[in-house]
């Protein structure tokens, strides 16, 4: 009877030959590199992150020239990727890598973690794939693996499942070979232990899959215990003015969409909201427009767009807050995907 090889031998074995060798962060591998791309890859698919990581790669090469940009310029690259928070903690976090640690990354995973935006499982894949740092990853595939294997039900979020999932996955992280370690589990995860029809018949770890052998692949790991989604309802305003610009507001740091531009709301499409003195609106050429919603993780947002005509009073009036923004984007901020796609349609109008 053949002697049964190793976890992570088996694991090694498998992306050896079927892992992901050529995904753009792969490629010239820097701590830099891979904690953009791990940040993007958050709730993200790859194929949606790969355009964007390209793109940002281009704009801010280095951690450097990511501390020196704008916000404006930083949310303008993350239009359309959601979870914008995650663009606003990169941003900070690169000021404070050069401000504290000379634009160089530390080497250890407490350091990492006390970074803006950055857990213990980003961490752990940011000093094993480009410093080779024995440190254990338990981001969402890499989850559904371990759960499966060790047949650990409930949904990995609750404290007392995630804790196990953490000691099995510093257990069988090897000494050897980590970061490619690390990238086969995310790579199994990705493609072979996927949530619906995983593909046992190919995977490295079938023989000893409790959740396999126990007929429990589709209900490990556990869901997320359902709650019933808010609707929440806003209306937005459309000014154009004589230009064919439409007006945008900076929205606070803090809450949704922070930071990034959006038209003004209010709460009645047959009323106006308080524009202070930056413009003076025809109230006849209002005009409701077809109704959209927009989910978030949290609650539905149902937005009532509502187009006028405007004209500025005072071009200065508060320049931080107020944008004509031209339809045909030349002017580069960060805008919320409801917002880029009401925009889009306008413009192809």
């Amino acid at each position: 009877m053949p002697v049964k090889l190793p976890f992570h031998s088996r694991v090694l074995h498998w992306f050896d030959k079927h892992g992901r060798h050529d995904l753009p962060w792969q490629k010239g591998v820097t701590p830099y590199r891979v904690w953009v791309s791990e940040i993007m890859l958050q709730q993200t698919q790859v194929a949606t992150v790969i355009p964007y990581f390209d793109r940002f790669m281009a704009s801010f090469p280095t951690v450097k020239a990511l501390a020196e940009a704008s916000e404006d310029s930083v949310l303008h690259h993350w239009t359309g990727l959601g979870y914008y928070a995650r663009a606003r903690n990169l941003h900070t976090a690169a000021k404070t890598l050069v401000a504290e640690y000379g634009g160089t990354f530390p080497s250890t995973v407490d350091a990492l973690a006390s970074l803006k935006g950055i857990g213990r499982s980003t961490a752990g894949a940011i000093a094993a794939l480009s410093m080779d740092v024995h440190a254990p990853i338990l981001d969402g595939n890499v989850k559904r693996v371990l759960a499966r294997h060790n047949a650990v039900a409930g949904w990995p979020e609750q404290t007392r499942v995630r804790n196990h999932l953490w000691e099995i996955a510093t257990a069988l992280t090897p000494a050897d070979r980590v970061a490619n370690y690390t990238q086969a589990m995310m790579d199994l995860g990705a493609t072979v232990c996927i949530r619906t029809k995983p593909r046992c018949e190919v995977c490295p770890l079938a023989d000893d899959c409790k959740a396999r052998l126990q007929n429990l692949i589709s209900s490990i790991p556990g869901k997320k215990p359902k709650k019933i989604i808010p609707v929440r309802e806003t209306v937005l305003y459309i000014i154009f003015n004589g230009a064919g610009d439409v007006l945008l507001e900076k929205r606070p740091p803090s809450g949704i969409w922070g930071s990034l531009y959006s038209f003004p709301e209010g709460d009645n499409p047959k009323e106006l909201p308080s524009l202070t003195a930056a413009v003076t609106i025809q109230e006849e050429s209002l005009l409701t427009l077809e109704p959209l919603r927009h989910t978030f993780s949290h609650f539905h947002l149902d937005i009532t767009p509502v187009t006028v005509q405007g004209e500025p009073i005072n071009a200065a009036a508060e320049p931080e807050r107020w944008l004509w923004y031209p339809l045909d984007g030349s002017i580069e901020v960060g805008l919320a995907a409801p917002i880029k796609k009401i925009i889009k349609s306008l413009s192809a109008i």
